[in-house]
């Protein structure tokens, strides 16, 4: 397996693009985007856990309920959630896709991202949708990732070129996410899209069990989404054999390229954090479970003072162990290492109930790049897990205090 360039039309068959309808004012910016399939694809989904679900959620779910679709259609600005006429305006921004590709409704995602409680100006959507200009490659996918963006200040892109059964497959995606993020389901907006052939059966389980590992160990500021959600198109035209049981080694061969991807994407979301100025990675090993260091990471990953005091650049490991300590998972505090890495260098602040004398300046210098590691080690087993976020800093507050208006 390797990483290759194309994002979500990386795989064969499968094109994408963008163009400016009028849902955003400013004409600087692409606000609606299309991805297509050659042909009918299997498809796996999952959502937002949010108890409050957008219309084009709702209206994406029943779409695929038989597992199948042919195409997406994205537009930013709007969220159509908890808006007047959000149901019916879901599906006419289906059937506007469905009508420029030539396909059917029903085989079209219709996925939204913005604000909420607006109505969506969906007339904007019928009458410019006819103005994409569909692309394969890099460029499609790249036209594609920069109109789904809402906050966000970089497309967010991954791919990657495996083999099955002596098969090349390919496998990539875009993804859209830096405010409102703290995903328990699979992510903010995300598009994946591969040539392998796999049964809906199948890419459904691959999704559902890596999105665990994936976006929902992401969490920028504890917020989840009203339009979280992940969709993996497969068309099969690189030839293979379809997967068809998770028993065999192509199975195994398409989860590991699958988590590549969204491994990628995930902490691109991460990384671009709203207002952010470091990609932070949590690193819990040695708790005595995977679930256990999966708690304890989450909790350190979210905690507003671990997230402010990275901003700060300030080795503050008492924040780091108060937050494992209201976690609610069971481990022997006493038994607890906390460092702090990144390319500067490595530093033990914290180990087994001691108090180190510390380089502050070193510490400082450390916590100052752009991509730093706090790590907790525990010896009472071998869950070892990562999650990733970001600083908080005074321009989050800036972005959200007017996001509305």
């Amino acid at each position: 397996m390797k990483m290759i360039e194309g994002g979500v039309c990386a795989a064969k068959g499968f094109r994408a693009g963008a163009c400016h309808c009028g849902i955003r004012k400013s004409m600087k910016k692409n606000d609606l985007a299309v991805i297509v399939s050659e042909v009918v694809c299997s498809v796996a989904a999952t959502y937002t856990s949010n108890r409050v679900k957008a219309a084009p959620l709702l209206l994406t779910k029943e779409h695929l309920a038989d597992g199948k679709a042919i195409a997406a259609i994205v537009n930013s600005g709007n969220a159509n959630a908890c808006a007047t006429d959000g149901m019916e305006n879901a599906a006419r921004e289906a059937r506007a896709a469905a009508n420029f590709l030539k396909v059917n409704e029903e085989d079209v995602v219709v996925a939204s991202t913005g604000v909420i409680g607006q109505r969506l100006k969906v007339e904007c959507i019928e009458e410019h949708v006819g103005d994409i200009v569909l692309k394969d490659g890099i460029e499609g996918s790249m036209d594609a990732a920069r109109a789904i963006m809402t906050t966000d200040t970089a497309e967010k892109i991954a791919a990657v070129e495996f083999e099955v059964d002596g098969h090349i497959c390919h496998l990539g995606g875009i993804c859209k996410g830096s405010g409102m993020i703290h995903p328990n389901m699979g992510t903010m907006l995300s598009f994946v899209t591969t040539d392998c052939a796999i049964t809906s059966e199948m890419l459904q389980k691959a999704l559902r069990q890596d999105v665990k590992k994936t976006y929902n160990r992401v969490t920028v500021d504890g917020d989840t989404s009203t339009n979280d959600m992940c969709v993996l198109f497969a068309n099969g035209l690189a030839g293979n054999p379809e997967i068809a049981t998770e028993d065999c080694e192509a199975f195994a061969q398409f989860c590991e390229a699958l988590h590549a991807v969204n491994e990628a994407l995930a902490k691109k979301i991460a990384a671009d954090g709203e207002g952010a100025t470091h990609l932070m990675t949590c690193t819990v090993t040695g708790a005595k479970d995977e679930e256990t260091a999966e708690v304890l990471a989450k909790s350190i990953c979210s905690s507003s003072l671990v997230k402010a005091a990275m901003f700060g650049a300030d080795a503050n490991w008492g924040r780091v162990l108060c937050a494992m300590g209201y976690s609610g998972a069971e481990f022997n505090t006493e038994d607890v290492t906390v460092s702090f890495l990144s390319r500067a260098g490595k530093i033990v602040v914290y180990e087994h109930s001691v108090v180190l004398d510390f380089d502050e300046d070193l510490a400082k210098k450390i916590l100052s790049e752009d991509d730093v590691e706090i790590l907790a080690e525990l010896s009472e087993g071998d869950g070892n897990v990562s999650c990733w976020g970001c600083d908080l800093t005074y321009d989050y507050v800036k972005i959200n205090g007017d996001y509305r208006t």
